[in-house]
C-alpha cells in the first residue's frame, strides 16, 4: 500500500506535543511538507528542527481562543505561500469534571477553541483543495463522540458538536475529491492523559501510578497508546489509499469503546 504523501501541503494544528507532534512528524516521514500551527513560538521552532528535512517545513504561530485572528493568520499564510491538500483539525481538551458544575464560560471557550477554529480552517483551505481535486480533513476529537466520558462534562458535549460538525461537511465536499473524517483517541500517553489521571487520583484519593493502572486496566490491550500510533491513522486517512473513506469516526482506543 503506498501512502506517499510527496510534496502534498499539510496543515497540522496543536503541532507542539502530543498526537500533533507525532502526526507532524508521520506526515513529513511520508514525505508532505508541513506547516505546523500553535502559539508557542519557541516550541514550534524546536518541532520544525525534529522533521525529516527540516528546511523543507513552516510554521504559524496563532492562538485558538481566537479564530477570527487564527483564520487571518492562516488566509495570509495561504495568500503567501500555498494552500494545503491535508488539514488536521487537533486542540487540547476543555478542563475536567461534572456537567452540572460547568459554568458557561467553559462551555463557550471549547466551543470556541474546538468546533469555530475548525470551521474556520476548513473555510480557509477547502478552497485549495477544490482546485486540486484532492483534500483530507482529519478531525481529532475523542472516543467520546460515541460514548461519553464521566467527569469530562464540557469535552462530551462539545466533541459531539464537532462530531456531527463534521458528518456534515463531509456530505458537502466529498464530490469535490476531499474527505472529512474524525479519529477518536483512547488513552494515550500524553500531557493531558496525565492531568486526567491526576485529577482521577486526587478525587479517589489514589497514587498516580495506581490511578493509570486502573485506567489501563479499562482498555483491551491493558496499555495506554503512544502518538505515534495514533498518527499511523491519521496518515493513512490522509492518503490516496483512503480517498473511499468519508464521514466516518474511527476509535483508535485499543478496544476499550464498546459501541460499535
Amino acid at each position: 500500500m503506498n501512502l506517499n504523501l510527496k510534496n502534498k501541503y499539510a496543515l497540522v494544528c496543536g503541532s507542539t506535543a502530543g498526537i500533533g507532534k507525532a502526526t507532524a512528524i508521520a506526515l513529513a516521514e511520508e514525505g508532505a511538507i508541513v506547516t505546523l500551527v500553535a502559539r508557542n513560538r519557541d516550541k514550534l521552532k524546536q518541532v520544525i528542527t525534529e522533521l525529516p528535512n527540516s528546511d523543507r517545513h513552516d510554521f504559524i504561530v496563532a492562538d485558538f481562543s481566537n479564530p477570527r485572528d487564527l483564520q487571518e493568520q492562516v488566509i495570509k499564510y495561504i495568500e503567501k505561500h500555498h494552500g494545503f491538500h491535508i488539514l488536521v483539525n487537533n486542540t487540547g481538551g476543555p478542563r475536567s469534571g461534572e456537567i452540572i458544575n460547568a459554568s458557561l464560560d467553559e462551555f463557550d471557550n471549547a466551543f470556541v477553541q474546538h468546533l469555530k477554529c475548525n470551521h474556520v480552517l476548513a473555510q480557509s483551505t477547502i478552497p485549495f483543495m477544490k482546485d486540486q481535486g484532492f483534500g483530507r480533513i482529519v478531525n481529532i476529537i475523542s472516543t467520546s463522540v460515541k460514548e461519553p466520558i464521566p467527569g469530562l462534562g464540557v469535552s462530551n458535549t462539545i466533541r459531539g458538536a464537532v462530531g456531527n460538525w463534521s458528518k456534515t461537511l463531509a456530505t458537502e465536499v466529498a464530490a469535490f475529491g476531499i474527505t472529512v473524517n474524525n479519529i477518536l483517541p483512547g488513552f494515550t500517553e500524553t500531557e493531558r492523559l496525565h492531568e486526567i489521571i491526576q485529577i482521577k487520583a486526587k478525587n479517589e484519593d489514589r497514587s498516580f501510578e495506581d490511578m493509570a493502572e486502573i485506567m489501563k486496566n479499562y482498555t483491551p490491550a491493558k496499555r495506554f497508546a503512544k502518538p505515534e500510533e495514533t498518527a499511523n491513522a491519521i496518515v493513512f486517512l490522509a492518503s490516496e489509499a483512503a480517498s473511499y473513506i468519508n464521514g466516518i469516526n474511527i476509535p483508535v482506543d485499543g478496544g476499550r469503546t464498546k459501541s460499535l
